[in-house]
């Protein structure tokens, strides 16, 4: 478990952060770009979840934003952890019955939902609105993810939960605007 009883350190005043293997980086290293996204994107789904916790659906939503709230601190240890031989700890990595989870979910969901017509702009029920942010950050985090990958190795369950993630939290959005009756639909050409 984590014991943190000094919050500061000055350790990253010259620009460096300490990579899981306690490695120093540059805090602009793309590894470090791309746990930031995901916590980034975790930040959202924590104003997101002011919203769904106030839900009249027996806290569904809620407990499935919790979920993925920790399951992206497990992308961030994942990330932030390089792939090495004979790790001195073993690391925590993504494990495909998170990807497995997200896909059940987003099955669930999608059952009860309208074929889509039109791409959906952003927006609805608040909700949905602060989904549909967390999810462009998500594909964020994923580019930055699939990046990394072309130049040292990344756990490919990652990346996957990142893109069912984004499926998830755009099919959540719909659910939240009334099994999309509140989607805010967009009009090509509308304002030529």
């Amino acid at each position: 478990m984590v014991k943190l009883d000094r919050i500061y350190t000055r350790g990253g005043d010259a620009g460096q952060t300490s990579l899981g293997t306690g490695d120093r980086v540059a805090k602009h290293d793309l590894r470090v770009t791309a746990y930031g996204t995901a916590d980034e994107a975790n930040g959202i789904l924590g104003l997101a979840r002011l919203v769904t916790e106030t839900l009249d659906d027996g806290g569904v939503a809620d407990a499935m934003l919790a979920r993925i709230q920790n399951d992206l601190f497990d992308v961030g240890a994942d990330l932030c952890t390089p792939e090495t031989p004979d790790p001195k700890y073993p690391p925590l990595r993504i494990q495909q019955a998170q990807v497995d989870r997200l896909e059940a979910e987003i099955d669930a969901m999608n059952a009860d939902l309208e074929p889509l017509k039109s791409f959906i702009l952003p927006g609805g029920a608040p909700a949905s609105a602060w989904l549909h942010l967390a999810r462009t950050v998500v594909r964020r985090a994923e580019r930055d993810m699939t990046e990394l990958a072309e130049r040292e190795a990344v756990n490919p369950l990652a990346i996957a939960y990142m893109n069912r993630l984004s499926d998830h939290l755009f099919v959540m959005a719909r659910k939240l605007n009334g099994n999309g009756a509140r989607d805010v639909l967009w009009v090509p050409g509308q304002n030529r």
